[in-house]
């Protein structure tokens, strides 16, 4: 694995210099913009809105617009001022349990690597946040914008969770939830029996993103035909089913998980 951050933490007066590598893989595969009737790549080019001329990078500036259309423009300089001050620190500020941090708030894993040097404090803090059973909270910077994260132990590992800032967040009563439905005990029992029915120990190596997979297989197969796979046929919509038979649904898929 390669580092994209090295710095340390600081925990207390205790300084442990360390390595971060990204904690997560990209599964992508990268399609090009192409022209159907000769395959020509397709290339953007920044164009202005008003006479449709392109602009060269050296004459493009960043801007805020206003209310009124006008914009503010924004050099180098104005939004250095403004960036959170470069550090290589990842500093603890604070401790708390974990499962008093809401999931929506979870963002990004990093793993944390000790250097040579440093290995003891790192098991050192490792002991001490698994003795606790805590994690903690810290602030770092990364490419000029300070974040917000927690440092938990993963088995004898010190993972950095990139968290989300509390304004970052929408608030859920903007959205139309219904909170006056009436649920009968009986709706209620059998949606409880489908739960328990579909229980299972949680393992994450049971689920894969079979999408990279089946595309990759699918474009060997169509570079490999000359005519290439015929369309599939659209899939037929299930129809709705009324309002009124929720239990009916609800026994239904009871039978199907029992068969």
């Amino acid at each position: 694995m390669k580092a994209i951050w090295k710095g340390s933490i600081s925990f207390g007066l205790v300084n442990i210099p360390i390595k971060l590598y990204s904690g997560t893989n990209q599964h992508r595969i990268d399609l090009d913009m192409i022209r159907k009737k000769d395959q020509c790549p397709i290339q953007y080019v920044r164009v202005c809105k008003k006479d449709g001329k392109e602009v060269p990078w050296e004459d493009i500036a960043k801007g805020y617009r206003k209310e009124d259309g006008d914009y503010v423009v924004l050099d180098k300089s104005d939004l250095e001022s403004v960036a959170a001050e470069k550090t290589q620190t990842i500093d603890i500020f604070e401790f708390v349990k974990e499962e008093e941090i809401p999931s929506k708030y979870l963002e990004k894993p990093y793993i944390i690597e000790p250097e040579k040097q440093a290995q003891k404090v790192y098991a050192l803090l490792r002991e001490a946040l698994k003795k606790s059973e805590k994690v903690g909270l810290c602030k770092f910077v990364m490419r000029t914008a300070q974040h917000l994260g927690i440092l938990k132990v993963e088995e004898d590992a010190i993972l950095l969770i990139q968290i989300r800032f509390n304004d970052e967040l929408r608030d859920p009563e903007d959205a139309k939830i219904p909170t006056d439905i009436k649920i009968s005990k009986k709706e209620l029992d059998m949606a409880m029996t489908i739960i328990d029915q579909l229980t299972e120990p949680f393992d994450p190596s049971k689920y894969k993103d079979t999408y990279k997979e089946d595309l990759v297989k699918m474009i060997k197969k169509k570079a490999a035909s000359k005519s290439g796979p015929k369309e599939p046929a659209p899939r037929k919509r299930k129809k709705a089913a009324p309002k009124d038979d929720l239990l009916d649904q609800l026994k239904a898929s009871l039978a199907a998980i029992k068969n």
